[in-house]
């Protein structure tokens, strides 16, 4: 049962990353699904999340600049980040949940730098 994430990296100011997370083993496809970030020194916060019927919710500081998306047969949640600015630096952390029995799966973080 894990989420594993990629995509994550450095860019330049204004530049785009598009961030993926496939979750596997018993994991629920029917989840709702999404990403949280955390910057240094700050408490973890909800940056976007997707249900399986595709409605979607963004924190306001990233809408308009990101679109997140489910690939539901492939178990799989996207995170496109367009025209990234410094305070875009976090980890960014995937879930899928809650299930059933009311569990969250998270992923392990992947570190976006924005910085020129």
């Amino acid at each position: 049962v894990q989420l594993v994430e990629s995509g994550g990296g450095r860019v330049q100011p204004g530049g785009s990353l598009r961030l993926s997370c496939a979750a596997s083993g018993s994991i629920p496809n029917v989840n709702p699904m999404g990403w949280y970030r955390q910057r240094p020194g700050e408490e973890r916060e909800l940056v976007a999340a997707i249900t399986i019927g595709g409605s979607t919710w963004y924190e306001d500081s990233v809408k308009g600049r990101s679109a997140i998306s489910r690939d539901n047969d492939k178990n799989t949640v996207y995170l496109q980040m367009n025209s990234l600015k410094p305070e875009d630096t976090a980890v960014y952390y995937c879930y899928s949940g809650p299930d059933r029995s009311s569990r969250i799966f998270w992923g392990q973080g992947t570190q976006v730098t924005v910085s020129s």
